[in-house]
């Protein structure tokens, strides 16, 4: 009797740990993701009212060039005048536009994580389109290369969007860096996953990795901060690859070359070349 009492005991103690530690962990994920909504809807009120400032400045500039044109008393305005004004609305229309395109690309950003849809296609093409979109902001004397040890056949299950803004962000960093030479794209199956190296000329901002997309985001200028596609692109890059679960890594070497490498976690078929 005195055995089933104790083993009464054991199983009675051993439900209650469990349910204590369960509960706990329930609590601290509660906690978690109402920390992260909280986070999330303060990041929205902060950053729409930092927009509204940064939108005024060059859509009242277009305004005012646009009454001046349209003004009776200025029908007299000479053909280069009229072609200042016109200049000045288009650069302040290009400026709305990637304010605009910034906005989109940050509405991925809404939540505490993307939503991703996953897709099988052919890597080999698909970094080869990266590579000739890449070559149409490189310097002439600049080549990108492509490097890889898998067959031109494997097959990436990957969120193509996701994925061109990683490459599209760091080979622009490249692009700007570079002077000649090449920019070396090397991609290959590691740990289960896809790891992605771009080797290039020059030093790169690699100081902006120390900040998350949410903390960048609620600085007062973070809106004409977003100008600066290095500093933006990294944090952009740096929040896609923490979503997945992956790496971001920067390296340099004595000021003449850097690494941009990334990996996240990928299912890939195909890989061996035959």
């Amino acid at each position: 009797m005195s055995t089933v009492l104790v083993i009464a005991f054991i199983l009675l103690v051993t439900n209650a740990l469990a349910f204590y530690f369960v509960r706990r962990y329930y609590q601290q994920l509660l906690k978690r993701e109402l920390s992260k909504a909280q986070k999330s809807e303060h990041l929205k009120s902060v950053f729409l009212a930092n927009v509204s400032r940064s939108l005024r400045k060059p859509l009242n500039a277009i305004l005012g060039y646009s009454n001046i044109i349209l003004a009776e008393e200025n029908k007299d305005l000479h053909a280069s005048q009229v072609r200042d004004l016109v200049s000045l609305i288009n650069a302040d229309s290009q400026q709305l536009l990637g304010f605009i395109g910034q906005l989109l690309e940050l509405s991925n950003y809404e939540g505490s994580m993307p939503s991703f849809t996953l897709i099988e296609v052919n890597l080999a093409e698909l970094m080869a389109s990266y590579r000739r979109e890449a070559m149409n902001v490189t310097r002439p004397d600049v080549s990108v290369v492509l490097r890889s040890d898998l067959s031109p056949h494997c097959k990436a299950t990957l969120d193509t969007n996701f994925m061109h803004q990683l490459m599209m962000h760091l080979l622009t960093e490249a692009a700007k860096n570079t002077m000649k030479g090449d920019i070396m794209v090397n991609f290959k199956y590691e740990r289960h996953g896809l790891k992605v190296a771009i080797t290039y000329g020059g030093v790169g901002k690699t100081d902006l990795l120390t900040e998350d997309i949410y903390s960048f985001l609620q600085k007062e200028d973070a809106m004409m901060l977003t100008k600066d596609n290095s500093r933006f692109g990294l944090s952009i890059c740096k929040a896609i690859i923490d979503a997945l679960g992956g790496e971001l890594d920067f390296e340099t070497g004595n000021g003449s070359k850097t690494v941009a490498s990334f990996w996240f976690p990928c299912k890939m078929r195909d890989k061996h070349k035959r």
